[in-house]
């Protein structure tokens, strides 16, 4: 402060900066200060606090209210909430046009924009802060927006998600210790996961960001995005309870967002009927079911039999994870598809009568099973699931099938064709 009480520009930018930044400390680690209980206020009360803080604002000599520094925290507190705000796109238009060089001017307006659902718009903004100065905000945020960019070209596409993953690692390099960035990460590994045919080392990779995001930020474990899609994660690497609680918890954290709970009520849906599918093995019972098993022999293992030097083994005498060297065959007796359409499930019953459920990912969508229908899986990877949820259980047993490739139906390979091409088949929530 200078002498005789009077702000010196200094002090003015100092105090602004303090009143966006106290309302970014409310808003980020609201949670800290209120249960969860709270949730579904959560934006009310933020709002009510962004009301607070323009006013503050407002009370600025007018002499301020033309410069760039100004209207850039303006814009930067009117975009607080997650939804889109004209005023703040015109406050932050001005303030790039008035001063270029101001990075963090274009990022917020990329977010506006990219509330906007304006991809194109935002990329510019992105661009055009880098072009000024690296930056790690920059850089995540064009991450996000290079994965929604939909091209005609699905090798282009593939291509843009790679490039995604590159600019979330480079935020990441800048500061290790920024949560969102990690989380950012996390998002762009789990896009490349569905983009190359659910490879299980890059859903680890999603998963480990994930972590790293908690392990640095704590406010990151309020954020229902990140549990959402660590729980589509988990869902797809059939971790069911993991992606039940995920859901759970991020429908609790944003009460007024639908999405986690249809995904949670869908997952319990088909998780509610596998089992009863299994505990009846598909209501296929007496003399039919007798004659179907009655029916497998040693010629349907075809080149996994003798020659391929695989042990025929019962269900129930494989162990958990991969059962190396041995071979499984049995009667399909029942298939279930889930809303998304994958995996394909099916209810196997081998000769002594254990009845698994079976998951085929990375299929065509022609690609099925009929029941009667004799399978034959090599090397067998089991999973023994014990579910609780919501007053639910389900315990089953499930063998996973990466690609219907590797299987033999009614004794006959299942070509390439079988197998889906790699794409883009889940995108994540907003960021």
């Amino acid at each position: 402060m200078a002498e005789g009480g009077v702000e010196t520009e200094a002090d003015v930018r100092g105090r602004l900066q303090e009143l966006v930044d106290k309302l970014y400390l409310f808003r980020d680690h609201y949670f800290e200060t209120h249960s969860v209980e709270d949730a579904i206020r959560k934006q009310y009360d933020v709002k009510e606090e962004m009301e607070k803080t323009i006013i503050l604002m407002d009370e600025a000599d007018d002499a301020w209210k033309n410069k760039a520094f100004y209207l850039m925290l303006k814009g930067k507190a009117l975009n607080v909430n997650p939804s889109y705000c004209l005023e703040a796109e015109d406050v932050l238009s001005k303030a790039v046009k008035l001063d270029p060089d101001l990075v963090e001017a274009w990022n917020q307006l990329g977010e506006v924009y990219w509330k906007k659902m304006d991809v194109t718009a935002a990329k510019t903004c992105f661009l055009g802060a880098l072009n000024h100065c690296k930056n790690k905000v920059s850089l995540r945020n064009l991450s996000m927006v290079m994965r929604q960019q939909r091209l005609q070209d699905a090798d282009e596409n593939s291509r843009n998600i790679m490039d995604s993953v590159k600019q979330a690692k480079r935020a990441v390099q800048m500061d290790t210790r920024d949560g969102t960035s990690w989380y950012i990460l996390g998002n762009a590994y789990l896009s490349l996961f569905f983009c190359t045919g659910q490879n299980p080392k890059i859903s680890q990779q999603a998963l480990n960001a994930y972590v790293q995001a908690e392990r640095v930020d704590k406010t990151a474990s309020s954020n229902p995005d990140l549990h959402l899609n660590r729980a589509t994660l988990s869902k797809y690497e059939e971790n069911y309870q993991v992606a039940l609680d995920g859901f759970s918890r991020a429908a609790a954290l944003e009460p007024s967002w639908t999405e986690p709970l249809m995904r949670e009520e869908q997952l319990l849906d088909y998780l509610s009927k596998l089992s009863g599918l299994i505990n009846n093995k598909g209501k296929i019972r007496g003399k039919r079911l007798q004659n179907m098993l009655s029916r497998l022999n040693p010629g349907l293992l075809g080149h996994y039999g003798s020659s391929g030097g695989l042990q025929l083994k019962a269900l129930s005498a494989l162990q958990s994870g991969k059962n190396a060297g041995c071979v499984v065959l049995g009667r399909a007796v029942f298939s279930l598809v889930p809303e998304e359409r994958v995996p394909f499930t099916f209810g196997l019953v081998d000769a002594d009568g254990s009845c698994y459920a079976v998951m085929v990912y990375n299929m065509v969508e022609s690609w099925g099973v009929l029941i009667a229908d004799s399978v034959t899986i090599p090397e067998p990877h089991l999973k023994q699931h014990n579910i609780q949820h919501k007053g639910q259980a389900f315990v089953f047993q499930s063998i996973r099938v990466d690609s219907p490739v590797r299987l033999l139906v009614n004794g006959k390979p299942q070509g390439p064709s079988t197998q889906a091409s790699a794409t883009v088949a889940y995108r994540p929530q907003s960021e």
